[in-house]
């Protein structure tokens, strides 16, 4: 199994990007694909490469990370400096999506406020508030079109 080999468009069709993302992870030496000819070819060690930089790249962390932990698979076989850069990337990304969420959560809060706003508003003014947006909605829609 360990020496099935991979075309570029193999590889872009089995993990649903495009060729051009594959190369331009060549060009941040994430990848090193051997060559027959002009042709790049693809070993199991590149494909797993890719599936670690597309994970990586899904939760969130920088190809300057993912690179650093890839490189550290090659220079640690024992894999303990890798696993500890791991832990540290994994926690500085785990407090900035908590801030993330404390930010979209403070936003949220916001914006019921003010819709909140807006309806007491308009019941004021003796206004039905659906029926209002359904208004605009419609006036939007006919004039879009």
């Amino acid at each position: 199994m360990n020496d099935k080999l991979y075309s570029i468009t193999e590889l872009a069709e089995e993990f649903d990007i495009t060729p051009r993302a594959i190369r331009f992870y060549e060009t941040k030496n994430l990848l090193a694909p051997q060559r027959a000819g002009a042709t790049r070819v693809y070993n199991y060690r590149d494909r797993a490469r890719l599936m670690l930089v597309l994970r990586g790249k899904r939760l969130g962390f920088s190809l300057e990370d993912i690179k650093e932990y890839i490189d550290l698979y090659d220079a640690d076989r024992s894999r303990t400096e890798q696993l500890a850069h791991l832990m540290l990337v994994g926690r500085r990304r785990i407090q900035e999506l908590e801030q993330q969420l404390e930010d979209v959560q403070t936003t949220l809060q916001e914006l019921r406020t003010i819709e909140n706003e807006a309806i007491d508003s308009l019941r004021e003014k003796g206004i039905d508030p659906e029926k209002a947006v359904a208004d605009i909605k419609a006036k939007l829609v006919a004039e879009t079109a």
